[in-house]
């Protein structure tokens, strides 16, 4: 079962009983871990667009639905190579504001095909 998203506002995310600072992911098994932004940060030189590497990093085969929590003021966004890459895992991507991210996750969340990943500023 996938951990429930409680709350999320402008640096911080709650899940399950545990509030994080950072951006997360949530894995197939629902575990949370953080989100490896570097991988986008030193292509793009910002962690608003997806890498193809991150992208790499966060899917898990199986995966045929990731929601990505694109910021509070909705500015994630993926790379045409990270859009590509889930294309043809069968995986589609879902981008909504990280509060309305969080009200899809919690809809879906006994979806074990699910993942997220979760920006918490922008």
């Amino acid at each position: 079962m996938k951990p429930k998203i409680k709350d999320t506002s402008f640096g911080s995310i709650s899940v399950g009983k545990k509030t994080y600072t950072y951006d997360i992911v949530i894995e197939l098994d629902g575990s949370v871990r953080k989100r490896k932004k570097k991988l986008s940060k030193r292509l793009f030189g910002t962690s608003h667009k997806v890498s193809l590497d991150e992208i790499k990093d966060v899917y898990e085969k199986g995966a045929r639905q990731l929601i990505v929590g694109a910021g509070q003021y909705d500015q994630v966004r993926l790379s045409d190579e990270a859009q590509a890459f889930l294309e043809g895992q069968g995986c589609a991507a879902i981008l909504l504001s990280t509060p309305e991210a969080l009200t899809k996750w919690n809809e879906t969340k006994g979806q074990g095909e699910t993942i997220g990943l979760f920006h918490i500023t922008c």
